[in-house]
């Protein structure tokens, strides 16, 4: 029986085999998974029971499928005989064993295999291992094909399928994995019955499938409801089943599906990045996951085949040094071969996006805004004020972060979890991941009353969004953008406009931030600063507390230390060092009782499942308050040489001039200017709408969403 691979054909298979010895970045692929997989080849065959999550029979488990999938390309490939023997002989372990494994305990809630913890690996095991099994089933008797198929693939598509129905058309990125192990293991065996149910679903009724799902977890930004960490995972099984559709159902015409869906995700998730390539931690995710992932190298081939080139692909190949092991690869390598000759190939940036949510775009946004200072250094601000994002969202709609110099400097924590550390729960989330990384606390935005967004209930959450205001990028000195959130704590409205500033006394663009909260009677409101690095300076006297207490009992607090405190002055100052830049931040309310709080994780936390790190808060109580603060990038530390310039900065005040329903009004003073931001509060305001505030017997007008003026001190109007 001629059993055909299920990605490649005989003439790509040629085009791929000239590549092996070269220097291009397909060579270099081939090449390093060649000796990943020489040296993983020579372990023990090892087809281990059951395991924690996380721990060596997980982990083995995931390797076997991980190499299996290079062994059956790299044995087209190279037509070495022992890659094509590799997979066999593993399969045929796997099925003299798979039956005999019941299946895992449960322990969270998800469904269990009979290999791991949870159904989503097994559908990970089943995709790469039927592709595998495609590429050497030509050279195997029909004996071996017959036990794999009816000890391990049969046996593995009715659990998904039917004992599991219920989970295979999920609109989740399990769904999406799922969907494309069924179809692809469907095709290895000669049933495309599978792939036809895959791509439409079980019932045929646009309730799931593949089709449905892309069409529901991306919005027509091509941004995933998850975030970008759960997004690089989605989109591996999501780009390597388009090409399977595109290859066995033309019909379809896949890439060109909901207005090129594919590829508007691929740019999405290109798009969120951090100039240094890692991804903002937004909803549960991991700090440290890059654009160098295995699923974001097929992601950028499967582009250049499809989509076309540009230079910021171009770019993302130059980070990864690397394509996929494929004809869409291919296409890369030589376009990169074609452009280094020609000329030197930059690193990738980014224009500012804002990426809707929801499937029709309609579910608020998360707003990306880059700007250049005068030596290349890419600043970075996002903010989030779109979806809660499912399971894995967190309650901090309207919180921030920020980078520049290679460095995030208002952090998000990222997820309680620590990945394949077997010890901690067995590398699953840890009760803090509940209990602090997900509460509003834990981010860059403004709680109320000690409370979190939604109440911490999922559910509600979701039936919520953020209203974008507005998003303008046109300016180089100026680039903003705000959002309200009326819905997220019962009885109030929130919104919050950021801007970032090139100004000429400045090293850096300057972040200026206003936070404005609308409610009845006197509340107490956290304007929260997730930070890195050693506190310099301050403008006011704070009492370090010898007998450190929580800042509260519940939504996070109870986990964090109230290190020390102090009343504000006016406007608060604080500087840091992080790595070898200065940051001082300059912040105020519209109240007269501000208080400023050093905080530290690490309360009631018994496991030390917490990172140990520092925050600060500005604390005010009033009625409707706004908070207003600026972030100045400035000077230079290196320890090495005891070199340190400009450690002050030039940003001396901040002030809040007045703020209603219409407008809000600030001046920050620098060395030499004043800087004057009016910004629009009204929601449905246009370009063309004109505003206009008295205060203290001055008038402001201006026409569009905000106004800045820059004057020299002594020559203001």
């Amino acid at each position: 029986m001629k059993t055909q691979p299920i990605l490649l054909t005989d003439t790509e298979v040629e085009l791929l085999r000239k590549e092996v010895g070269k220097p291009s970045l397909l060579g270099k692929s081939i090449e390093k998974h060649c000796k990943e997989l020489d040296a993983f080849m020579r372990l023990p065959l090892d087809v281990p029971g059951h395991g924690e999550a996380g721990g060596y029979e997980h982990n083995r488990h995931k390797q076997n499928y991980t190499y299996m999938n290079l062994a059956g390309r790299l044995f087209l490939i190279t037509q070495e005989e022992k890659y094509a023997q590799f997979v066999k002989d593993l399969l045929a372990i796997y099925a003299e064993k798979y039956l005999t494994f019941d299946f895992h305990v449960q322990k969270n809630t998800n469904p269990t295999g009979r290999l791991f913890h949870q159904i989503l690996n097994e559908h990970c095991w089943l995709m790469f291992a039927s592709l595998a099994y495609s590429c050497v089933a030509s050279t195997m008797t029909d004996a071996e094909r017959e036990q794999v198929i009816t000890r391990i693939f049969e046996p593995m598509l009715d659990m998904f399928t039917v004992k599991y129905a219920h989970d295979f058309d999920r609109i989740h990125n399990h769904g999406i994995w799922a969907v494309a192990a069924v179809g692809i293991c469907g095709l290895a065996i000669g049933k495309p019955e599978y792939l036809e149910m895959s791509v439409y679903g079980q019932d045929r009724n646009e309730t799931g499938g593949f089709l449905t799902q892309i069409s529901e977890l991306f919005a027509p930004s091509g941004y995933y409801m998850e975030g970008p960490y759960y997004h690089r995972y989605a989109i591996r099984p999501t780009c390597v089943f388009a090409e399977v559709i595109h290859r066995h159902m033309p019909e379809v015409d896949i890439y060109n599906y909901k207005d090129k869906v594919i590829g508007n995700t691929i740019q999405a998730m290109l798009a969120t990045a951090y100039p240094n390539g890692e991804f903002p931690a937004l909803n549960d995710a991991s700090r440290s996951m890059s654009i160098t992932d295995m699923g974001v190298q097929v992601a950028v081939s499967v582009y250049s085949q499809h989509y076309g080139l540009n230079d910021n692909i171009l770019g993302m190949a130059k980070i990864q040094d690397a394509v996929w092991m494929h004809p869409c690869g291919l296409t890369l390598s030589q376009a990169y071969d074609q452009a280094t000759a020609q000329r030197r190939i930059g690193l990738p940036f980014w224009p500012s996006v804002e990426l809707n949510e929801g499937p029709d775009g309609d579910k608020g946004a998360q707003g990306f805004i880059r700007m250049q200072d005068n030596t290349g250094d890419v600043t970075q601000l996002v903010m989030n004020y779109g979806q809660h994002g499912m399971g894995h969202g967190n309650f901090d709609t309207l919180g921030i972060s920020f980078f520049n110099r290679g460095q995030e400097v208002l952090r998000e924590y990222g997820f309680c979890r620590w990945v394949n550390v077997e010890p901690k729960f067995g590398g699953r989330y840890l009760d803090e991941n509940k209990s602090y990384a997900r509460q509003t606390i834990a981010h860059n935005g403004v709680t109320i009353d000690e409370q979190c967004q939604n109440q911490f209930n999922v559910e509600r959450a979701d039936s919520v969004h953020g209203l974008p205001h507005f998003f303008n990028v046109e300016g180089e000195k100026i680039k903003g953008m705000s959002a309200f959130a009326n819905d997220h704590y019962d009885g109030f409205a929130m919104q919050r406009s950021v801007f970032m500033v090139q100004h000429e006394e400045l090293e850096a663009p300057l972040l200026i931030d206003l936070y404005r909260l609308n409610g009845e009677g006197e509340h107490q409101y956290d304007y929260s600063h997730q930070y890195d690095g050693q506190i310099i300076r301050t403008n006011f006297d704070y009492q370090a507390h010898q007998e450190v207490e929580t800042l509260g009992d519940d939504f996070g607090y109870q986990h964090l230390w109230n290190i020390a405190s102090g009343a504000q002055n006016d406007t608060a100052l604080i500087s840091w060092l992080q790595g070898h830049t200065y940051y001082t931040w300059l912040g105020t309310s519209s109240n007269d009782n501000g208080e400023v709080i050093f905080t530290r994780t690490g309360a009631n936390d018994p496991s030390f499942n917490l990172r140990s790190e520092p925050a600060f808060l500005l604390r005010s109580k009033g009625e409707n308050t706004l908070f207003a603060s600026a972030l100045e990038t400035h000077g230079y530390f290196n320890e090495e040489f005891e070199q340190s310039v400009n450690a002050r900065g030039t940003v001396k005040d901040i002030r809040i001039l007045g703020h209603d329903s219409t407008a809000s009004v600030i001046e920050i003073d620098t060395a030499a200017s004043r800087i004057t931001l009016m910004v629009s509060n009204q929601q449905g305001a246009t370009e063309q709408t004109e505003h206009k505030i008295d205060i203290l017997g001055k008038t402001y007008s201006w026409t569009g969403f905000y106004s800045l003026e820059i004057s020299a001190l002594g020559q203001e109007k």
